[in-house]
């Protein structure tokens, strides 16, 4: 194991490796590959279908970009549904707004949350708070037939490969809307603009179809795929970029405060004309 490199291929001329330590865990899940490794830089990963999702190091940045930034623009976040999120740790920071009274989590592949409370106890150890609900589930299907209303709902997905794909659908962002409440707020992350711009662009077109207000938002993942990586908003009634007055003070967060809430909505000129 001296010298293993796992490779993640993003284009057929751009791709990046990391030095393994480790192999901890190899399986075929009844939905995507999962592995869980040691690496030298970014400590322990899970890796599905040959692409990083969370390292021991950086996890923290997107987790708390995806969740407190729609949280700190609704007054009250009291019912939050996630759809993926099966490493627990988007749980974990919607979970520390004492405003929330419940989270619903829709996850597909039980081996997730089951490995994830194995080997990354940080993120899945919010799976044990009473306020949490993990329903083992397609999540297109359970928002088609969804009856509850939200305040806010977060799509905290994978790759559009796989059982993913269809997270990205202008019919699935039709079922989020029925699916929040009159001040509702949609949030999903919604790839590289730069490697992955046509996703990118599409995913923000499907969701102004539904929307009358949609919103990109930007973070930097060191272990994503290089440069930004971007975050879009549905809203119903508040403008994400403006922090509640109601919002509570969280402390201990590691990357999110609100200066980078609000810079986080100035987006460069290059994005700014891919939308348009």
């Amino acid at each position: 194991m001296n010298d293993i490199w796992f490779y993640e291929n993003h284009t057929p001329g751009y791709e990046v490796r990391w030095k393994i330590t480790d192999i901890l865990h190899n399986e075929k899940s009844d939905y995507q590959q999962i592995s869980i490794m040691e690496t030298v830089e970014f400590g322990r990963v899970m890796i599905l279908d040959g692409a990083l999702q969370v390292s021991d190091k950086d996890e923290y940045i997107y987790h708390e970009m995806i969740a407190h930034v729609p949280l700190n623009a609704h007054p009250a976040p009291e019912k939050i549904l996630i759809i993926g999120g099966g490493d627990g740790g988007t749980l974990r920071e919607v979970l520390k707004h004492q405003q929330v009274k419940s989270v619903d989590l829709i996850e597909i592949d039980r081996r997730v949350v089951e490995l994830s409370k194995e080997y990354f106890p940080s993120m899945a150890g919010s799976f044990a708070d009473p306020r949490a609900n993990v329903q083992y589930a397609d999540g297109v299907k359970y928002l088609e037939e969804c009856s509850k209303q939200y305040d806010v709902i977060i799509i905290d997905s994978s790759d559009p490969v796989g059982p993913a794909i269809q997270l990205f659908s202008r019919e699935f962002y039709k079922n989020t809307y029925k699916a929040l409440n009159s001040s509702g707020i949609l949030a999903v992350q919604s790839e590289s603009p730069i490697f992955y711009p046509q996703v990118f662009a599409d995913t923000v077109r499907n969701i102004r179809t539904v929307y009358d207000n949609a919103f990109v938002y930007l973070t930097t993942v060191p272990t994503y795929v290089s440069g930004p990586w971007s975050f879009t908003i549905g809203s119903k009634k508040y403008d994400p970029s403006i922090l509640s007055s109601d919002r509570r003070q969280i402390n201990g967060l590691k990357y999110y405060n609100d200066k980078v809430h609000q810079s986080a909505f100035a987006l460069p000129q290059y994005i700014i004309e891919m939308l348009r």
